[in-house]
């Protein structure tokens, strides 16, 4: 017979791990009732072997719980095919973030490289999944939490695009539009897509922390029909704004936004 010490010892798990294994029923000790130590044979350190193989694949407490109980191979086949499917599921999810933190440093990149600057850049195709009144327009979120890219699926406003129609006097109106990014042309997608050869592109700072709660809307347009008239640029009356990033400092947010404006 082994104490609790020496099992723990012997197999590279904790005491607590042991108890919790007995608490649930998966190991069954004997007690001195002298002294209320446990005790573990054979056959007990066998059964935390067994459990720590399971536990290996993740498989849950209960579905062990259950298999002391009676599983037939085919029950047992059952339970690892559903726990390859969660973790199937989890793959891709982790997939999609790992992707998603990647483009998020490259907006970082963006912020760094092209903040109060211009340059000329292609805007990637995206397709036009919805439409709302304003970024404030909260009863209306149920259309943007539908097509929200949040792996999550809560709502972020990182799905909206603002589009800005002007003329030599400034803004004629805006819209808010919810986009979906288009991976691949060749194949068929449904319903407007938008795509621009060619924009004026530059990344603008916003938020109450550089604007006191200001607008910035007749600053950025007077700045990019001064741009495209210094370059020989001809603007075709409308921009895209996007979201890259919000940060804070002294508890006011930075808002970084990237400017796609384009030209013929």
């Amino acid at each position: 017979m082994y104490t609790i010490g020496q099992v723990a010892k012997f197999l590279g798990v904790s005491r607590d791990t042991l108890k919790f294994y007995e608490e649930k029923g998966l190991v069954k000790p004997r007690q001195d009732h002298g002294n209320g130590y446990r005790k573990y044979n054979h056959f007990d350190i066998y059964d935390i072997t067994t459990v720590n193989f399971y536990r290996e694949l993740d498989i849950e407490v209960r579905k062990i719980q259950e298999l002391r109980k009676g599983k037939n191979i085919e029950e047992i086949t059952s339970i690892l095919e559903e726990k390859e499917r969660a973790v199937i599921e989890e793959i891709e999810y982790k997939q999609l973030l790992l992707k998603k933190l990647r483009i998020v440093k490259e907006d970082c990149e963006k912020i760094n490289q092209y903040l109060g600057t211009f340059t000329i850049k292609a805007m990637k195709p995206f397709k036009i999944k919805g439409k709302i009144e304003h970024f404030t327009a909260y009863d209306e979120f149920g259309t943007l939490k539908n097509n929200t890219d949040s792996l999550k699926k809560a709502v972020i406003l990182t799905s909206l695009r603002r589009v800005i129609h002007f003329n030599e006097e400034g803004m004629i109106d805006d819209q808010f539009i919810i986009v979906k990014k288009v991976e691949n042309l060749d194949q068929s997608e449904e319903g407007e897509i938008i795509a621009h050869p060619k924009c004026m592109y530059t990344v603008i700072e916003d938020g109450r922390w550089s604007t006191d709660g200001g607008s910035i809307d007749d600053d950025v347009g007077a700045s990019i029909r001064r741009e495209a008239k210094n370059s020989g640029y001809e603007l075709l009356g409308l921009v895209y704004i996007n979201l890259l990033l919000t940060t804070y400092e002294d508890d006011l947010e930075r808002v970084f936004l990237e400017i796609y404006a384009p030209i013929k």
